[in-house]
């Protein structure tokens, strides 16, 4: 009876066998493979067999988080976040996406700002990595990776819960010490004498200037949400074996691939002019270089490197750095300013990959990269152009309500105007200005524009670090410029750079996707870049390997479209003139004037924006026509 009961078993099994793999259309399947496989004939078989049902196989999903502590690239702590899924019923892991660092804290802070500062950054790191490995891991755990808009709805949820948790702890730790302020404290009565200094500042002089704005805090953890957002756009690009670049461009633009891109013109970090003594100039932190729009990214970026390669010929010899007069003998362009020598270069490499200087006044690092094209036979505003970073929020000495712009030397806000008004037209090769301008100072943004908008960029850095406070109610909480630098830092998702670029697009002003200060060796910024269609991309110098990782993986993406054909080069770079923007606003309306100049307001709806185009040859009286 045993043998018998064990046939009716096994007849049993193979009947649901039959039907199961008939239920998911197994034999039909094998059927067609074999019979489209015969006439091929291909080498391996087996390979193609599994190439042939793998297109039957599940969508991979997500089915681990791991989240860790690592170093950026000047050896501060950040967060790695790595994406493991199913994938043909095995764990995978997918791809990982590295965080870099941004800190609000000047580079010339007190040791102890910065300590505290460092303190907070371990701790948002630990943070972060618990968020990932717990909540995270659990949250999206079987999402699919391809699925960006849910992964980062759900992290804008989480966070947001986060953020209502802090307020709580917050509320009542301030309910708790209540009490105790009533009490007279003896540290109140000793701090008598920094108490002083708050009073002083609160002069006339400073009530003219709006005060800064305080700076949001960060919650402890926000890298999670960064992290994790950018490491399953790296996983769902994987997942669609498209790279990063042409993934991020569909979630752009719903899934319609685009026929040709562009690719962000690089902003290459020459000199960091540092604040150190006996150095008097302040007001320049960055001196860029542009490569012409008719060059290819890799003919630009050659371009550059025989520049600095110059450059630090003319700074090798001590006491040998380029005078004004050289320059004037060369062009005649600059008049001689009669000023010492700058004092040498530090020998050493900034952090943001570029060679460390120091100068006295404004005009001699602009004389020197004058000085250097004109030795290798290259024009200042037509071979190369320039870009100054001023960081202008880190030189507002709130006791006099100025900037200090050279050390002892103040000028007001209204006064910032008219010195770059001055030097635009003495040095017309400088076609950006980074942070001109405070972002609490609109009014002077509106007459900079106004003033400067049709020969330059006016482009706001320092105003556009925390993007979720740049996007209110469809408008863009920015002072007027031609445009805002985007750094993907702490909570920063994929879809708000998807949305906030929008936004900038139908606004018709330029994005800048930014390098922060602790920059990894991740190179999916450029893919970032590229994906969102940026006019410019900010990664640093050509030093430093976290810094040129990004321009290779630049160079890449070049080469990649070019071999496609879907390669589409910009003709020349184009200004707004905001002074002509706001003439049919005075059409629409016999009976309600249009505002007064001064009394713009800081956004602008820009319905017609008059655009012009740099000239191909810049006259030789440094003024544009």
């Amino acid at each position: 009876m045993e043998p018998c009961g064990g046939g009716g078993r096994l007849a049993e099994l193979r009947r649901e066998a039959a039907e199961y793999y008939r239920g998911h259309r197994v034999p039909q399947r094998m059927e067609e493979a074999l019979n489209a496989l015969f006439p091929l004939c291909p080498a391996d078989l087996y390979g193609a067999l599994a190439n042939y049902f793998s297109t039957f196989s599940k969508a991979p999903v997500i089915c681990k988080l791991a989240g860790r502590k690592v170093l950026d690239g000047v050896g501060k702590p950040t967060l790695e976040v790595e994406i493991y899924c199913t994938v043909k019923n095995y764990e995978k892991r997918i791809c990982s996406a590295i965080m870099s660092s941004h800190s609000h804290v000047p580079e010339n802070a007190s040791p102890e700002i910065k300590e505290g500062d460092e303190k907070e950054r371990s701790d948002t790191v630990a943070t972060a990595v618990e968020w990932v490995n717990e909540s995270l891991n659990t949250m999206l755990r079987d999402l699919k990776p391809t699925d960006q808009c849910e992964v980062d709805k759900m992290l804008g949820e989480y966070f947001r819960k986060k953020v209502e948790e802090k307020k709580e702890i917050q509320k009542e730790e301030e309910e708790a010490a209540a009490p105790l302020s009533c009490a007279p404290s003896a540290v109140a009565l000793s701090g008598g004498k920094k108490a002083a200094k708050p009073g002083k500042k609160m002069s006339s002089t400073e009530r003219t200037i709006p005060p800064a704005e305080p700076i949001e805090p960060v919650l402890c953890g926000s890298l999670a949400i960064g992290g994790t957002s950018l490491a399953v756009a790296k996983a769902g690009a994987t997942i669609n074996h498209i790279p990063l670049y042409l993934h991020i461009a569909l979630l752009k633009y719903n899934q319609d691939s685009p026929k040709e891109m562009t690719l962000p013109r690089p902003m290459i970090t020459l000199l960091n002019c540092e604040k150190f003594s006996p150095a008097k100039l302040q007001l320049v932190k960055e001196v860029m270089l542009i490569p012409p729009a008719q060059l290819s990214l890799k003919q630009g970026i050659e371009r550059v490197l025989d520049v600095q390669k110059e450059v630090m010929r003319l700074l090798e010899p001590a006491g040998k750095v380029p005078s004004p007069q050289l320059a004037d003998n060369k062009k005649g362009k600059a008049p001689n300013t009669g000023k010492k020598a700058p004092p040498p270069p530090l020998k050493r490499v900034s952090h943001l990959g570029c060679l460390i200087t120091g100068w006295d006044n404004l005009e001699q690092p602009l004389l020197l990269m004058q000085t250097a094209c004109n030795n290798i036979g290259l024009e200042l505003g037509t071979d190369m152009y320039l870009a100054i970073n001023c960081a202008a929020h880190e030189l507002m000495d709130y006791v006099k309500g100025k900037y200090e712009i050279l050390t002892g030397t103040f000028k007001s806000p209204d006064e910032m105007v008219d010195v770059y008004v001055e030097l635009i037209n003495k040095f017309p090769s400088i076609i950006a200005l980074v942070d001109p301008l405070r972002k609490e100072d609109r009014q002077q943004w509106n007459n900079i524009c106004c003033a400067l908008g049709s020969k330059c960029y006016l482009i706001a850095e320092d105003a556009a670090t925390n993007i979720s406070k740049l996007k209110i109610d469809q408008s863009m909480n920015v002072p007027m410029c031609s445009g805002v630098v985007l750094k993907y830092i702490n909570q920063t998702k994929v879809s708000d750079l998807i949305e906030f670029t929008g936004l900038l697009d139908g606004q018709r002003h330029i994005t800048i996707l930014g390098s922060p200060d602790g920059e990894s060796s991740d190179d999916s910024l450029v893919d970032l870049a590229v994906g969102l269609g940026a006019r410019f991309i900010k990664l640093g110098g050509l030093s430093r390997g976290e810094r040129v990782t990004k321009y290779n993986r630049l160079l890449a993406i070049e080469e990649e479209l070019a071999k496609n054909r879907t390669l589409r080069f910009e003709a020349n770079f184009e200004f707004t003139d905001f002074a002509e923007e706001t003439q049919p606003e005075k059409e629409l309306s016999d009976v309600i004037p249009p505002p007064a100049q001064d009394s713009l307001p800081p956004q602008l709806s820009q319905p017609a924006l008059q655009v012009h185009s740099l000239p191909a040859h810049l006259p030789n009286n440094n003024t544009l026509t």
